[in-house]
């Protein structure tokens, strides 16, 4: 599926997004850069990029995100795509966890915005941020050594993350649903329910599906492939059919949403503890929990 060139946002929003934008600073700032090296550094090679990501233009940016210039140019867009303000619709994100979180995995993490603030709200967790775009992160890891976090990040793919069993008791997701086919939402749910904790929380953020269906004209505003399947859908019963209870959406400024979900407890689930002793621990200052083959 590859979606129409002359959108709204080319024709219209987009140059008027350089009327705020500070061109030349993320012209600097994508020159001071190497970007093949330092994306290199994340790279992995056993990592496949699924079709529907690398042959799709998203947000008007040729190639997506394996480029650096949507890893320059993302937060400056950002910030104004999500109204009223980009940190306080974040937040509510991180103001819904109800579990005291000891390992957390921000999947589909980007440039690392809420990874950063789910590392803030919980330092004494480690924090992991997974995305299929080198470049992304290493917009991500600049943010992060500005700021003094500590927090490791991985290319990968969250569908298949290669994370074993129950190795995190938080896992979010932010702004990655609208973004995804149908089929890969409900993969990537159910590795999510895989990789939880008995009794682990999963947090999605993302626009609102109700709003977004009775408003179908924003569909056709941005160069997003998916998102007319996104608003179509219905992300409580998707969750649900992933296993998930407890599910429950609210609106978030009324035109986002966030939809929770927990891991329910079974014996099955008490027994999958055995997993971890079978491909090992964490060990502390070795960056990552528990990779092994799933």
């Amino acid at each position: 599926m590859t979606i129409g060139k002359d959108t709204i946002w080319e024709r219209f929003l987009a140059p008027m997004m350089g009327l705020f934008i500070d061109a030349d600073e993320l012209k600097r700032y994508a020159q001071s850069i190497n970007w093949e090296k330092e994306a290199n550094r994340f790279r992995r090679g056993d990592v496949d990029t699924p079709a529907y990501y690398s042959n799709q233009n998203f947000h008007g940016i040729k190639g997506g995100y394996l480029n650096s210039s949507a890893a320059v140019s993302y937060d400056a867009v950002t910030q104004y795509v999500l109204p009223p303000n980009e940190n306080w619709v974040r937040q509510a994100l991180v103001d819904g966890i109800k579990v005291k979180p000891r390992r957390i995995l921000d999947l589909g993490c980007g440039t690392g915005s809420t990874t950063l603030m789910l590392k803030q709200a919980f330092p004494q967790a480690q924090v992991i941020g997974l995305d299929l775009s080198p470049y992304m992160l290493v917009r991500a890891e600049d943010k992060a050594q500005k700021a003094g976090l500590d927090v490791f990040w991985r290319h990968g793919n969250a569908e298949k993350t290669g994370y074993i069993n129950e190795s995190f008791d938080l896992i979010t997701a932010s702004l990655l649903f609208h973004e995804t086919p149908k089929d890969v939402t409900q993969a990537i749910l159910r590795e999510s329910f895989r990789l939880l904790t008995t009794g682990g929380q999963m947090l999605v953020l993302d626009g609102s599906q109700k709003v977004l269906r009775e408003n179908d004209w924003i569909n056709h505003i941005f160069e997003e492939p998916y998102i007319q399947d996104y608003s179509a859908g219905n992300l409580d019963a998707s969750m649900g059919a992933a296993s998930f209870q407890g599910v429950q959406t609210n609106y978030v400024w009324w035109v986002h949403q966030l939809t929770s979900g927990v891991k329910p407890i079974s014996v099955e689930n008490a027994q999958s503890w055995q997993n971890v002793q079978e491909y090992g621990e964490w060990e502390v200052g070795s960056g990552e929990w528990g990779v092994g083959t799933v």
